[in-house]
């Protein structure tokens, strides 16, 4: 039964990583730091006491810091995720956390298992750096989904906003004080920079550049076209609403097309490796016989391969590109 419970072990130390990251990310910042929070951070920020200029230089360093930090070991594999998820975290704290989840794993696999240290110690690097991986992707991707969600109706507002005779600038500045996070602090934080003397195209090329948003690359030219040549900036961004709605509808539609072989695909690499936690639980010595077969881990590296290989294949071929 050994094995059985070390693998069950293995496990429960993973999800155990991702709810002790979480748990510190909330203590350290707060539930304002949360995509649920119904304050946006900002203002949040403000409420508390501080400055305008203050809340701008913050929110920027924890939106810029990532990406200028790719140099560092390791921290280049999570770099523009982090940089996605506007995780408030500063680079070298999120190292000092890779490595103390992976020093935590090591004592704990080192009570649990019977392991080797070599296994052990490869084993929590790769929970202290998957565990975190893994927390950060998962923020991005909900973070992303949620703006992309949310710009529609924000350049609908701003649209509302010019008609009745406010400037771009202020139709911005409501955007950040009436939508919900993520989109408010981004808007805000824009705002805040045009208040500054920054111009608001700039502003928006680089936000959109930064979260690598071709929506947001849209509205960025949008804006830019019209302070060089003129118009109509309400028309133009209402139409601009109308295309990003029916992009949005589309990406939806494909995703739930692909989702069957998306899902299809993960099943087949993953049932295996259930099938396996399932007969090492129903009979620990079933492997017993081969487990000392000069071929039986190059044939375990070779099945590792072939499923990731799977994972891989099945991603190409429902990644449609619309």
């Amino acid at each position: 039964m050994q094995m059985g419970a070390e693998v069950i072990i293995y496990g429960l130390i993973f999800i155990a990583v991702l709810a002790l990251v979480e748990g510190l990310y909330l203590v350290s910042f707060g539930k304002s730091i949360s995509l649920n929070s119904k304050v946006n951070r900002r203002l949040d920020m403000l409420d508390k006491g501080a400055g305008r200029e203050q809340v701008l230089e913050q929110l920027r360093k924890e939106m810029r810091q990532h990406l200028k930090s790719q140099s560092i070991p390791l921290y280049s594999l999570i770099a523009d995720k982090a940089q996605k998820a506007a995780i408030a975290f500063t680079p070298r704290q999120l190292v000092l956390i890779m490595a103390g989840v992976a020093g935590l794993s090591f004592l704990v696999l080192s009570v649990g298992t019977e392991t080797t240290p070599l296994i052990r110690g490869v084993a929590s690097a790769a929970i202290g750096v998957g565990g975190v991986y893994f927390w950060i992707n998962r923020k991005a991707k909900k973070r992303m989904s949620m703006i992309e969600e949310q710009l529609p109706d924000a350049i609908e507002l701003m649209v509302r906003s010019l008609r009745v005779g406010h400037p771009f600038s202020s139709a911005i500045q409501i955007v950040a004080k009436e939508v919900e996070d993520p989109l408010a602090t981004e808007f805000g934080i824009i705002a805040d920079e045009a208040a500054y003397g920054r111009d608001v195209s700039e502003a928006l090329k680089e936000m959109a550049e930064r979260l690598d948003m071709q929506d947001m690359r849209f509205l960025a030219v949008a804006v830019t076209i019209q302070q060089q040549s003129g118009g109509n900036l309400a028309e133009v961004l209402a139409g601009l609403s109308k295309v990003i709605r029916a992009r949005f509808r589309l990406f939806r539609r494909v995703k739930a097309i692909t989702a069957e072989a998306q899902w299809s695909g993960k099943f087949l690499s993953a049932f295996p490796l259930l099938c396996l936690m399932g007969i090492l639980l129903q009979d620990p010595g079933y492997y017993d016989e081969v487990i000392d077969h000069p071929w039986f881990i190059p044939a375990c590296f070779v099945v590792g391969i072939l499923l990731g290989a799977n994972l891989i294949v099945m991603r190409v071929l429902t990644n449609i590109k619309v």
